[in-house]
């Protein structure tokens, strides 16, 4: 099933519509969508490594649109939304001292947090909820958002073929890799947030 997955997702890659799932799902994922957009810009720039700045772009300007709106939610809607999104993910409880870290260390917050595989939403949702600066907002998270995306592309183009046997004749083992690395983050944010 994972292979069939694989194939499914590279074959995808070469279709038009490829960068528009991608600009959907880095949008999603930066204020309500739990997967991270890494799962499609991986393989499309492994199947087309021509396209890895174009695919790093899109993830990074779509990030910090929907990165806005987790801001809006956070800013908004915070009692209703922002809430059950932030409890949805376990961190409710952690709020309060995630506003108070903002008060002190606001950037650092948003230039690690971007970077890291901890779930970028809940730094977009209390930036608003902690009336943190909209414009210092928008521009450290285009820092960090494509600090991590164009990294990433960087990575793969250079070593795209590489990648690209190794991912597919241990897919299974990269796969839990890829699991852990996600479920170590989640954790990061339970003892960091």
């Amino acid at each position: 099933m994972l292979r069939k997955l694989y194939d499914w997702v590279i074959a995808y890659s070469a279709r038009p519509s490829a960068p528009w799932a991608l600009g959907i799902v880095s949008f999603a994922e930066s204020s309500i969508f739990p997967i991270p957009p890494d799962v499609l810009q991986v393989p499309m720039t492994l199947a087309r490594p021509e396209k890895a700045w174009t695919y790093a772009l899109i993830a990074t300007l779509s990030s910090v649109a929907g990165g806005l709106v987790g801001y809006a939610i956070g800013a908004l809607l915070y009692d209703s939304v922002g809430l059950f999104l932030i409890n949805l993910y376990g961190y409710g409880s952690k709020v309060e001292a995630f506003r108070h870290a903002y008060a002190q260390y606001g950037h650092w917050v948003i230039l690690l947090k971007g970077l890291t595989p901890i779930p970028y939403k809940l730094v977009t949702i209390t930036s608003g909820f902690a009336d943190y600066s909209l414009f210092w907002f928008v521009v450290l998270s285009l820092i960090t958002r494509g600090a991590r995306f164009f990294i990433l592309a960087a990575l793969l183009h250079h070593f795209g073929p590489v990648a690209r046997e190794f991912i597919e004749k241990r897919l299974g083992l990269v796969t839990l890799g890829l699991f852990a690395v996600v479920v170590v983050g989640l954790v990061a944010a339970v003892y960091l947030f």
